[in-house]
């Protein structure tokens, strides 16, 4: 399917377990397109249990499907939105460039807003300084000066302090220096969501959880700190390597590990519903799919979507 005068991307997002790829997958499948990911740690190698890169979800019948913007740069290194924000671009461009009609797949809203609304973004220099400053201050003081700043585009990762930190540090540089944008091309999409029952989202996250225990993540884990990448910065990577690096050093066991870390899932897949629910109240026309239909059903709802909005998918 190639892009047209209307459209230009389709997007897909939804919460954790709920079936994005591999709906993303099948839906490129049909309509022989190919799939940027908006996920803000699978841009990580080495990081694929822990991030759920369900790597077989991308073969449809035997079937390939190119993906892009996962496996970009190191584990240990950082990545932000801005950076995701131009890498996206060059690839969105690429893509088009061959008739092709990218599709965007993922759950980091932030990610998906930065390239959907064009976010006017800057690659701020690190400030000792004020990072010294920061630092004296307890997690909550931080969270409420984060809170502070008008614009500020991040505020689900709050508990996170040194994310909290690299927001401020952000912000302050916004006030002297302002915005800049990168060069950019026009985003027309159609936006596709995957909603699941919060009681069924519950018991798949559970049950994913356990699957990717027994599959080896805290192994993965282990590995990462044998290559130096350090538990700081498996924290600063949240979620599943923020536990399982308690774990590794022994600050906590493993029930608490799993229990902690399953609670911080459902709640990060409540924030990322309420993240989609923003964006439709601020105009974004979302079409809502229920994940527990079967597969086919879901495709040929989709399909519809995309022919509504001018497009032959057959």
């Amino acid at each position: 399917m190639k892009p047209n005068n209307k459209i230009n991307l389709i997007c897909i997002l939804g919460p954790t377990a709920s079936g994005k790829t591999s709906f993303a997958a099948r839906l490129a499948y049909d309509i022989e397109s190919e799939i940027i990911s908006a996920d803000s740690r699978q841009v990580y190698r080495g990081m694929d249990i822990g991030t759920g890169k369900d790597y077989d979800d991308y073969i449809v019948n035997g079937s390939k499907i190119p993906s892009h913007m996962i496996d970009i740069i190191d584990a240990g290194e950082e990545y932000n939105v801005f950076e995701y924000q131009k890498d996206f671009y060059k690839v969105f461009e690429e893509l088009t460039g061959r008739n092709v009609l990218p599709i965007l797949c993922g759950g980091t809203g932030l990610y998906i807003e930065a390239v959907l609304k064009n976010y006017r973004l800057l690659q701020a220099p690190l400030n000792e300084v004020l990072r010294a400053e920061l630092d004296a201050l307890s997690t909550e003081a931080l969270s409420e000066r984060l809170k502070t700043y008008k614009n500020v585009h991040n505020t689900t990762d709050s508990i996170i302090r040194k994310r909290v930190i690299r927001a401020i540090e952000i912000e302050e540089y916004l006030l002297l220096q302002g915005e800049t944008a990168l060069p950019s091309p026009e985003i027309k999409p159609v936006i596709i969501g995957l909603d699941i029952d919060r009681d069924k989202r519950r018991e798949k996250i559970t049950q994913r959880l356990k699957q990717r225990m027994d599959a080896g993540m805290i192994d993965e884990a282990r590995e990462l700190l044998k290559r130096g990448v350090t538990a700081d910065k498996l924290e600063f990577y949240g979620l599943e390597y923020k536990f399982l690096s308690r774990y590794i050093e022994g600050r906590i066991g493993y029930d608490e590990m799993f229990s902690s870390l399953n609670i911080a899932i459902h709640q990060f897949a409540k924030r990322q519903m309420t993240w989609f629910r923003k964006m439709e109240k601020e105009g974004a026309e979302i079409h809502w799919i229920d994940s527990v239909l079967e597969m086919d059903e879901k495709i040929e709802i989709a399909k519809s979507i995309l022919e509504s909005s001018g497009f032959k998918t057959n």
